[in-house]
């Protein structure tokens, strides 16, 4: 599977915490990472990550555009809901095309541990055949 990493400022400590937790059954999967997020998760715990631009750079529309081709199977996306973000239309946009698309989305570390737990029982296999993989 495609997974998405991606996380807002105050949530990248989070992020790496929930990697390195995760770390055996995320390095069964293809990752992909908006670039600050994804170079801190390779740091700390050695995965190997497709890093695209940071997300106010655009990593979160290039993120965008594999939803839209159905390239992307899951995303993990820890946002900060209490600080305004300068991108906001971006993320807002990274949103619609997981509900479009049907690409289950983690906003938390809760709905990402539940995504993740499922990942391992094979509850998302059925992306296999909506992707066409």
């Amino acid at each position: 599977m495609n997974i998405a990493l991606i996380a807002h400022d105050k949530k990248k400590n989070d992020i790496v915490r929930f990697a390195t937790a995760y770390k055996n059954t995320l390095a069964m999967h293809q990752l992909y990472a908006t670039g600050t997020t994804g170079l801190r998760i390779q740091e700390e715990t050695g995965l190997d990550i497709h890093r695209f631009q940071s997300g106010p750079m655009g990593g979160d529309q290039q993120i965008g555009a594999l939803i839209a081709q159905n390239k992307m199977d899951v995303v993990l996306f820890f946002r900060d809901p209490l600080t305004a973000q300068p991108h906001e239309p971006d993320i807002n946009a990274l949103i619609r095309l997981c509900d479009v698309y049907a690409v289950p989305l983690a906003t938390n570390m809760g709905t990402a541990e539940v995504i993740v737990m499922g990942l391992e029982r094979g509850d998302l296999s059925w992306r296999e055949i909506v992707s066409g993989e």
